[in-house]
C-alpha cells in the first residue's frame, strides 16, 4: 500500500490491522481465563504453565545458540511466511487491513501465545474476572505496541518495511535469548509459588 503512493490510506491500514489483532488476542484472553475459572482448573492450568514457561524459555535460549537448528524455532515457522506475505500483499484497504488481522491470528498465535497463555494461566489463579479486564487491555496494548511504532515509522519514512525486517533478522537470536530469559524466570517463579 505504502508503493501506491497513498501514505495516509497505508497508516490506516496498518493501525487497523494492529486493532484486529488486538481485538482477536483480547477476545481469545477472556474466553480462555473465563474458561479456566468456570471449569474449576484454574491451579493446575496455572501450574502446567510454569513447566511450560520453563521449556518455552530454554526453547528460546535454544535459539539463540543453535537458531534453525535442533528442531524447529519458537516462532511463525519459515513454511507458513510465504502464505502470510501473499495474503497481506493481496490488501488493498483498511478493511481488508483489519480483515487480514484476524487471519494472521490463527497463524501467529499458537507461534506467540506463550508468554500470553502465561499471564492468562496466572490470572485464572489470582484474579477475578473484573481484575483481569484492565490487565488484559493492558497487555494486548503492550503486545501490540511494536507493530503501532513500526507503522508510524514506516508512515513518517524513517524506516521501511524492508529495514524493519533486516534489523529484526539481525537481532532475532538476542530477541531469542531475551524472551527465553524472562520465561524461564517466570517459570521457575510459578512453580516455587513465589507469584
Amino acid at each position: 500500500m505504502l508503493l501506491s503512493g497513498d501514505k495516509k490510506k497505508a497508516l490506516k491500514a496498518g493501525l487497523a490491522f494492529t486493532l484486529s489483532i488486538y481485538i482477536i488476542y483480547f477476545l481469545f484472553g477472556l474466553g480462555l481465563f473465563s474458561a479456566l475459572q468456570v471449569s474449576g482448573l484454574s491451579y493446575w492450568f496455572y501450574k502446567i504453565i510454569g513447566v511450560l514457561a520453563i521449556i518455552i524459555g530454554l526453547m528460546n535460549i535454544k535459539d539463540f545458540f543453535w537458531y534453525g537448528k535442533l528442531g524447529f524455532v519458537t516462532e511463525i515457522p519459515r513454511a507458513w511466511r510465504p502464505t502470510l506475505k501473499n495474503l497481506l500483499n493481496k490488501v488493498t484497504s483498511p478493511i481488508g487491513a483489519f480483515l487480514i488481522g484476524f487471519l494472521v491470528c490463527l497463524f501467529e498465535l499458537p507461534c506467540t501465545g506463550g508468554p500470553y497463555i502465561f499471564i492468562l494461566g496466572l490470572l485464572a489463579e489470582k484474579a477475578t474476572q473484573l481484575q483481569a479486564i484492565p490487565i488484559l487491555l493492558l497487555y494486548n496494548l503492550f503486545f501490540i505496541l511494536p507493530l503501532i511504532i513500526i507503522t508510524i515509522l514506516v508512515y513518517v519514512g524513517f524506516t521501511n518495511v524492508e529495514k524493519a525486517t533486516q534489523w529484526k533478522e539481525a537481532n532475532i537470536r538476542i530477541l531469542h535469548l531475551v524472551a527465553g530469559i524472562i520465561m524461564l524466570i517466570l517459570g521457575t517463579l510459578v512453580l516455587f509459588g513465589a507469584i
